[in-house]
């Protein structure tokens, strides 16, 4: 982008705002409607354009809607009275313990020990390690940092060329992309909320029972990608010696570190059993946090951990989830069902498969965000497959696996926006672009030949 995008993101935002507030807009769409929908369309811009942190664009749109009175603010800061939010609060708190406590360092220096031996292997291990704290860490962002961090130990201690190094770095925050979608609680921000779009509950196991096959089917393609077009330099000699030191640095596990894994035990415990005791995994995952920091039985989180809760994150998903609660109030989303989908949707379940998947990739490729596509492009699909039948995960996952696992530009997911810049994960645009474009054919693959027969096998076909 240029040094004036975001001038011009904000500019552009807001003439298509006053455009889009006073055209007559086809079909029947409410004066309340249509300001959601002039809205809607001007906050995705500054997003797209990132004029702004998101947290403060998010808090313009948020304020504008209860201000124009477009819908009644337990409406509007509805994402605040369930346990969405709440989950993501105590995610970046269980993040921070396992961070801070040193349990995911140790975990992937005896991982790196243990079966690095080449390249491949090292590409291997990224998408294992990825894969293995999923389960400890629920939020890809802070695995992504942790992985890099050892990495780098590596990369240092082998002399690996900067050439070498930058395809590492990028499959570290690339592998956090599929393999995040793998448990529910893999990114415990945007996987939650795909689920509360669909109106549905949905279980830790429902989530692995539908989507686990998929996600990792989808994480062994990329990571097959990765390895046939990010081939190294040269083949890499891994002082293993200096891997063990760094771990033998580390002393025996800390007091600290047996109390956190205790407590993520039971929270793996209490998330994989939330069938059968009918807590909400949002709760859980807040309570566990708020227990680690007790005394006798915690002595993990401190006040100061509260810090690794980012405020503009938390405004960002309010605004987020309020596009698709708000538009759904204001007929929004029947409209642009309406106007956008086909008349009749196709029947045959591959066709409409790989119909939903186009229109995702789409407005996806528009939009940038995942989050504003999910607001967007759910309550639609869901809009116009009402009268087929079907149960609403159906789409909704198939609409989410292919904006969720897929990016052009490092911008189009934020897992990728992080990592890009020679400070982090040491690539740029250019791989970001390398893999993504081949990873649009990748999205139709995974709905259409592996979704849909898995959800027949499982009995939701």
């Amino acid at each position: 982008m240029s040094k004036y995008s975001k001038q011009i993101g904000l500019i552009l935002g807001i003439v298509v705002f006053l455009i889009m507030k006073s055209v007559d807009l086809p079909g029947e769409l409410s004066s309340q409607g249509q300001t959601c929908l002039a809205l809607t369309l001007m906050v995705v811009i500054w997003w797209a354009f990132q004029i702004a942190q998101s947290g403060f664009t998010s808090g313009i749109y948020l304020a504008l809607l209860a201000i124009l009175g477009v819908a009644e603010p337990t409406v509007i800061f509805s994402a605040w009275t369930g346990a969405t939010m709440y989950l993501v609060i105590g995610a970046y708190l269980i993040a921070d313990a396992v961070k801070a406590s040193g349990l995911g360092e140790r975990i992937a220096y005896n991982i790196i020990i243990k079966f690095v031996t080449s390249f491949r292997s090292v590409i291997v291990c990224i998408f294992l390690i990825t894969f293995i704290l999923s389960l400890l860490i629920p939020h890809p962002w802070p695995r992504a940092f942790l992985i890099m961090a050892v990495m780098k130990v590596l990369i240092d201690s082998a002399k690996i060329p900067k050439v070498d190094a930058v395809k590492i770095g990028f499959t570290v925050f690339a592998a956090s992309v599929p393999v995040s979608l793998i448990f529910l609680t893999g990114d415990a921000v945007i996987n939650p909320l795909a689920v509360a779009n669909s109106g549905i509950d949905l279980s830790w196991l429902g989530w692995l029972q539908m989507m686990g096959i998929p996600a990792l089917a989808c994480s062994i393609i990329t990571m097959l990608l990765i390895l046939l077009m990010f081939k190294p330099s040269r083949e890499i000699e891994v002082d293993k010696a200096a891997m063990c030191e760094k771990l033998k640095a580390m002393g025996r596990f800390t007091n600290l570190e047996i109390r956190t894994v205790v407590w993520l035990v039971i929270a793996i415990l209490l998330w994989l059993t939330d069938s059968l005791h009918g807590i909400n995994i949002g709760w859980v995952t807040l309570i566990i946090p708020m227990f680690m920091s007790l005394p006798v039985v915690g002595k993990v989180l401190t006040p100061k951990s509260w810090s690794a809760v980012p405020v503009h994150v938390l405004i960002f998903l309010t605004a987020a989830m309020a596009i698709g609660r708000v538009g759904a109030v204001t007929g929004m989303n029947a409209w642009i069902a309406a106007v956008v989908m086909p008349a009749n949707m196709p029947t045959n379940m591959f066709v409409l498969a790989g119909l939903i998947t186009l229109i995702a990739v789409i407005i996806h490729m528009l939009l940038g965000s995942v989050i504003a596509v999910m607001g967007v492009a759910i309550p639609a699909v869901l809009a116009a497959t009402a009268t087929m039948g079907l149960n609403p995960l159906i789409p909704t996952l198939l609409i989410y696996m292919a904006i969720a696992a897929h990016y052009i530009l490092p911008f189009q997911h934020l897992n990728m926006l992080v990592g890009s810049g020679e400070e982090n994960g040491m690539y740029g645009q250019k791989e970001t672009v390398r893999l993504g474009i081949p990873l649009i054919a990748v999205m139709f693959i995974v709905n259409v030949c592996i979704m849909i027969p898995w959800f027949k096998i499982i009995g939701f076909i």
